[in-house]
This record gives structure tokens, C-alpha cells and sequence, in this order.
């Protein structure tokens, strides 16, 4: 069976601009994902916060793995969140510029 290419299971978290706000999340389609976040599609804590900055992502061998990811971050405290992605991402930068994204305001 061939393999989807627009179909790549991962696990993100978003940040507001301050890096006050998280959101862990999962998808297949991250590029369509991160769209629907800068343009607050979604209603909830991620629109609230304004968290659409990407700031950590991860490729999973399948949605189950994903899945899996996801629930295990959003058990860890707050503090372990931070440090998975400041060891990732020290600076915190918005990772969806890389993707081809254009850059958010600064507020």
C-alpha cells in the first residue's frame, strides 16, 4: 500500500509570544495545522492565548505513536514542557517561518 505523502503523524506545541500560553496538540497535516492556528480556527484555549507560534514539533512512525506523544506531554508539569523546548529551541523562535510561514507581529 502506498504511503500518503501529505499524511505525516506528529505531535506540535504551540506558544503564545510571550511563551506564557501552551498548547500541545497532534495532526497528520502539520503545514494545514499550523494555518489553522495562526487564523484562529480553532475556538479554545489556543485562540484565547493567541498560541500560533510553532515552537517544537514532532515526526511520529503513525498516528497511534502520535497520540501516545501527545498525552505523555501534556501529563508532565509545566516546568518539563519548558525545558523540552528550550532544549529544543533555545530562543523559542517561531519554527513555522522556517516552514515557509510568514512571520507573526511581535506584541
Amino acid at each position: 500500500m502506498a504511503r500518503r505523502l501529505d499524511f505525516q503523524p506528529c505531535v506540535y506545541i504551540m506558544a503564545s509570544f510571550n511563551g506564557q500560553a501552551l498548547y500541545i496538540g497532534v495532526t497528520s497535516d502539520l503545514m494545514k495545522r499550523i494555518g489553522q492556528h495562526r487564523d484562529g480556527h480553532f475556538d479554545g484555549h489556543s485562540k484565547k492565548y493567541k498560541a500560533n507560534r510553532l515552537v517544537l514539533f514532532e515526526v511520529c512512525g503513525d498516528m497511534d505513536a502520535a497520540i501516545a506523544r501527545e498525552k505523555q506531554l501534556k501529563n508532565w508539569h509545566r516546568q518539563w514542557k519548558i525545558n523540552h523546548v528550550t532544549a529544543a529551541n533555545p530562543t523559542w523562535r517561531d519554527l513555522a517561518e522556517d516552514l515557509g510561514f510568514l512571520p507573526l507581529p511581535t506584541y
